[in-house]
């Protein structure tokens, strides 16, 4: 018997409880099972737990769409048991059991290795959140090396500073030698969010509300996490030949912008997927944050629940109350 997370849909309606099951009723379509060490609590499972998005394709449903373990039983060829590894995305904890549970049954393909100088939680520290923040980095960077930007030429915008995702995107761009500016609707944070590498602070007030096509010209680059109006007055104010990774929808699924900053000024949109993306992109994303990523910031935007404390933790991760990553420990 384990500990999990399950999300029902009674006539009733939809609940999320913390329960036990057996390891038979583990999804039969998995060929590798992992005892699960730590999970994270993104705003997907936020979605998820309090069905206030329809996430959940599936019922019964254990959510949490990433983990990392060890494995205890493998019927794929890449991995034996003992092996360290990880997940995010391929649709677990949406339409596929997830990680928000001691144990986990998945298809061996959609696993990474667990970099050998990551513990399992640090790498739930990072989770999804982070990982898709580096694949955001990487977009920019790819850019940059064919324009010829260099580290320090100008400013870095990440919008959602205080989520999971701009958190480790400060970290990783002021790493990098960028000039960092972090847009947030805390401004009461802005000692925090210097303190992982913010140059500048400004409130979210500055790019939420409807603005002009084409805006003074400010950003070398921009991490966005947000959408709506906020992407379209980034990209409204990106410097010419600047490039924008799109990776969120906290404001909305809307893009209310016209077409004149790609036109007149040549910035490049990049659209970051996490779920689905190649497994050399997620390997190379893996391990350069392994290397790279300021291990002391990472404590920094770190709040470790347990997994009974979850629950209640989605809501406050939906209400933007939640500051940088939540870790679960699943045996806790």
């Amino acid at each position: 018997m384990f500990k999990a997370l399950v999300i029902t849909k009674p006539e009733t309606g939809y609940r999320c409880d913390l329960t036990e099951l057996d390891e038979a009723q583990l999804p039969a379509s998995g060929d590798v099972t992992v005892r699960v060490a730590y999970s994270t609590l993104n705003y997907k499972d936020g979605l998820a737990i309090t069905g206030k998005s329809p996430v959940v394709r599936s019922f019964p449903m254990v959510p949490g769409i990433d983990f990392a373990g060890s494995v205890t039983q493998s019927d794929h060829p890449k991995w034996k048991v003992g092996d360290r590894v990880l997940l995010n995305g391929f649709g677990v904890g949406e339409t596929h059991w997830g990680g928000l549970a001691q144990m986990a049954r998945v298809k061996g393909d959609w696993l990474v290795a667990l970099p050998e100088t990551l513990s399992e939680r640090d790498a739930m520290a990072v989770g999804t959140a982070g990982y898709t923040a580096m694949l955001c980095v990487m977009a920019l960077q790819r850019h940059w090396l064919e324009a010829g930007v260099a580290p320090g030429s100008g400013e870095v915008l990440v919008t959602g500073a205080n989520g999971g995702v701009g958190s480790v995107a400060i970290s990783l761009l002021a790493g990098l030698g960028h000039t960092v500016v972090a847009s947030t609707g805390r401004p009461q944070e802005a000692d925090y969010l210097k303190s992982l590498g913010a140059a500048t602070v400004i409130d979210r007030s500055e790019l939420s509300a409807p603005g002009k096509p084409l805006q003074k010209e400010r950003w070398i680059g921009v991490v966005d996490s947000v959408g709506s109006h906020t992407l379209a007055n980034a990209c409204a104010s990106t410097r010419y030949g600047g490039a924008v990774a799109a990776c969120g929808l906290a404001q909305g699924m809307d893009l209310p912008a016209s077409v004149a900053p790609f036109i007149l000024r040549g910035v490049t949109l990049y659209g970051v997927d996490s779920v689905m993306a190649p497994m050399a992109r997620r390997e190379a994303a893996w391990e350069t944050l392994a290397k790279t990523l300021n291990r002391t910031r990472l404590a920094a935007i770190t709040t470790e629940i347990g997994l009974a404390e979850a629950i209640a933790s989605a809501s406050d991760i939906l209400a933007g109350r939640v500051r940088g990553r939540l870790v679960v420990d699943v045996n806790c």
